[in-house]
């Protein structure tokens, strides 16, 4: 017989026909009528671990890494901790799936945002996919800004920003060409722009205003004509010791 496993909200397994009926126990009336025993829902194992995914990224964003507990996240699941191990093995792994999931999604939302042709109609662009993401995101970004035990093996804010910053990276090194400037400097420049972008979110995730499309517009206003007054050898005017 060709079967799937249902996942209860205590944790256990129940082998299930093609309709997804229990079978090999002894099922409860109302769960065989309505696929609910004591009215909680019966769950794929793909569907629990969805909810404890969507769970536990709210519970560390509200407290933090080291001030959530695998106990909590099983309490608001409705199932035993014995779960939440089967299917991530601890609160490490459980954390680095949604810091994982959270840096691809950010990723994702400001490289598919480069479409532009004119630079600074790019870094526009950029600049407002990291604030649309910090706005539609907001528990995902409050992740990411904190650092964590485990973040050598999940990577970490500044690793994302670094990644983002190469994609900018051959944008701006082409308007530097063009402009006579060493394009090997690029990189830097990258790192400096998306840089300052994310930290002004992480401002604006507190006050909320201006909205994020003045932001955005300042954010651009300020870093294109700064570009475009750039001295090709800039230096300190004071006096500084190397």
């Amino acid at each position: 017989m060709n079967g799937s496993n249902a996942d209860t909200a205590d944790g256990h397994q129940h082998a299930t026909g093609g309709d997804g009926a229990a079978v090999g126990r002894t099922r409860s009336a109302p769960a065989a009528r309505g696929g609910r025993a004591g009215g909680r829902v019966r769950m794929t194992g793909k569907q629990r671990r969805e909810q404890l995914l969507e769970i536990g990224r709210s519970v560390f964003a509200e407290r933090g890494y080291d001030g959530t507990s695998v106990e909590e996240i099983a309490e608001r699941a409705g199932v035993s901790k014995p779960v939440v191990y089967e299917h991530f093995g601890g609160k490490e792994g459980l954390y680095a799936v949604v810091v994982d999931r959270e840096m691809q999604l950010l990723l994702d939302m400001v490289t598919g945002a480069l479409t532009g042709g004119h630079s600074r109609e790019l870094l526009e662009q950029a600049a407002f996919a990291l604030m649309d993401y910090i706005d539609t995101s907001t528990d995902g970004f409050k992740i990411l800004v904190r650092d964590s035990p485990v973040a050598q093996s999940t990577g970490s804010f500044a690793s994302l920003i670094s990644d983002i910053a190469t994609q900018v990276e051959d944008i701006l090194g082409l308007e530097f060409k063009s402009r006579g400037f060493d394009p090997r400097l690029a990189p830097m420049y990258s790192q400096m722009l998306v840089g300052m972008v994310a930290l002004t979110g992480q401002w604006w995730l507190e006050v909320r205003k201006p909205q994020k499309a003045e932001v955005a517009a300042h954010l651009v206003n300020l870093a294109w004509h700064g570009l475009e007054g750039l001295e090709r050898h800039p230096k300190l005017v004071g006096e500084r010791r190397v």
